[in-house]
């Protein structure tokens, strides 16, 4: 759907399926992500390159891989309290992400999850989060990882 600019989720939606936005590259606007949906599924923003911002509702226990990869022109996200698990390479290639806030609740950050956001430069993590560095580098290269106390 090249042309889809903005949608709207009504509230009946429970879960945003595998790549169901997939490649809408002019999508703009999440409206509202309704507070009926639990899951992203794998690739459900998946290079909507013009996509700015997107607030995840309390409702969302887990982010799918690659859920905003390649959403370019994503300045910032919200993470919110309920979430879980971040999925692989869930936010990579968000060229222009700066800003992220991974709240205590999350326990796993998957492989590559914030790769390639190369503006990405500071990000607290929570304590007992698992996720993987080094040769497997979830966060960019310069990116002060902080990680919190319990």
């Amino acid at each position: 759907c090249k042309n889809l600019t903005s949608v709207t989720i009504p509230n009946s939606v429970t879960e945003i399926g595998d790549s169901a936005f997939s490649g809408c590259t002019n999508l703009t606007s999440v409206t509202t992500i309704p507070d009926s949906v639990t899951k992203i599924e794998r690739d459900a923003f998946r290079w909507c390159e013009n996509l700015t911002s997107v607030t995840i509702p309390n409702s969302v226990t887990e982010i799918g891989k690659s859920a905003f990869g390649g959403c370019k022109n994503l300045t910032s996200v919200t993470i919110p309290n309920s979430v879980t698990e971040i999925g692989d390479w869930a936010f990579s290639v968000c060229e222009n992400l700066t800003s992220v806030t991974i709240p205590n609740s999350v326990t796993e950050i998957g492989r590559y999850a914030f790769y390639s956001c190369e503006r990405l430069k500071e990000v607290s993590i929570p304590a007992g989060c698992e996720y993987f560095t080094g040769s497997d580098p979830s966060f960019p290269s310069g990116c002060k990882v902080i990680k919190r106390e319990k």
